[in-house]
């Protein structure tokens, strides 16, 4: 049976968002990256070219939703008609980090449940299929009417995390709130690790209340492990890093899938001295001048690469699944 890709039948594509993950999915998928021609007209509307014929062939567009996010968003839809009107055969959207996944409920009057709006929008472009990492909810994945895959970083946070021998009598991972606790308790138990959750409330979009019931709970420990699904200004980590070290936790160390590090986040998060590391991923694209000495950032191009690889073979994704564990309690079965 064939394992390979034929690289005369896909066609993989990258919007402006993050060309290096883009290229690095294409080298594991050992297919050449194809150019796409973008300008703009003069009263600013875009204009976009995919460089290489599609016509009846498997089309790969790789872009992430990082700020600016609407003109990442608009580059994407209008990449996705492209494909879909030059006759591909199929299209997928590989979206690393798909920041409308917070906005998956309607917590106020009169606002919109946003993630299920482009959700829609994806498939009227001319997706037929989506794919992504670590939605901020479950839920989201709900709101698709194509097939989606949410992937997870977790194997490569936990390969890494082996590798530094963490003390299981005197370590413990901290959920930053009750939404990620389940996926916090996942991490811990491939590390052999008790987990916590803390109490967050959040007041604004950049700040959060965290409640005093984590001092008790974190009594006894003195390395702590935080476990979310993404970083931003980086107000609740800090936050939850300051209350850590007022409840006598020594070493603290951040994991993170979408390391966004938005203003100062690094610089703030860093100055902590408690603080020994923050782990976090390449689905959004990381500049040399957030570059630090605690922040180590993990490949998830061969996550992504295997991915497509085995959809496009028609082999079962199981265990790159981001939510498999809230359904089985193995991977070992097809999904």
């Amino acid at each position: 049976m064939n394992d390979t890709i034929d690289p005369g039948d896909v066609r993989i594509f990258s919007g402006r968002s993050h060309p290096e993950l883009a290229k690095g999915i294409a080298e594991h998928l050992e297919i050449p990256l194809e150019k796409t021609y973008f300008s703009r007209f003069s009263n600013d509307n875009l204009f976009i070219q995919l460089g290489g014929s599609v016509r009846g062939r498997s089309v790969i567009i790789v872009q992430s939703l990082i700020p600016p996010v609407s003109e990442y968003l608009m580059e994407l839809l209008m990449m996705l008609d492209i494909a879909r009107s030059a006759a591909a055969r199929e299209v997928h959207a590989i979206i690393p980090y798909f920041s409308y996944a917070r906005s998956d409920k309607k917590n106020a009057p009169r606002i919109s449940i946003t993630a299920r709006l482009i959700a829609d929008l994806l498939q009227t472009a001319g997706a037929t299929q989506v794919m992504t990492m670590t939605l901020h909810s479950p839920q989201v994945h709900g709101f698709f009417s194509v097939p989606t895959d949410p992937l997870t970083a977790r194997h490569l946070f936990v390969s890494h995390l082996r590798e530094e021998n963490l003390d299981p009598s005197n370590t413990v991972v901290v959920a930053p709130d009750y939404g990620r606790a389940a996926s916090a308790g996942r991490l811990a138990a491939q590390l052999g690790l008790p987990s916590i959750s803390a109490e967050k409330t959040r007041i604004s979009d950049t700040e959060v209340h965290i409640g005093e019931l984590l001092v008790k709970q974190v009594m006894g420990f003195k390395n702590a492990l935080i476990y979310d699904d993404e970083i931003a200004t980086g107000g609740s980590v800090i936050n939850l890093c300051n209350l850590l070290v007022q409840s006598g936790i020594q070493d603290i160390k951040v994991v993170c899938t979408h390391g966004l590090l938005i203003g100062d986040a690094i610089t703030r998060l860093t100055a902590i001295p408690q603080l020994t590391e923050i782990i976090t991923t390449n689905t959004v694209p990381i500049s040399p001048k957030k570059r630090h000495e605690k922040l180590f950032v993990l490949n998830v191009a061969p996550v992504f690469g295997e991915a497509i690889k085995r959809n496009y073979l028609r082999q079962s994704i199981g265990n790159l699944f981001a939510f498999w564990e809230d359904m089985f309690e193995t991977d070992e079965l097809e999904l």
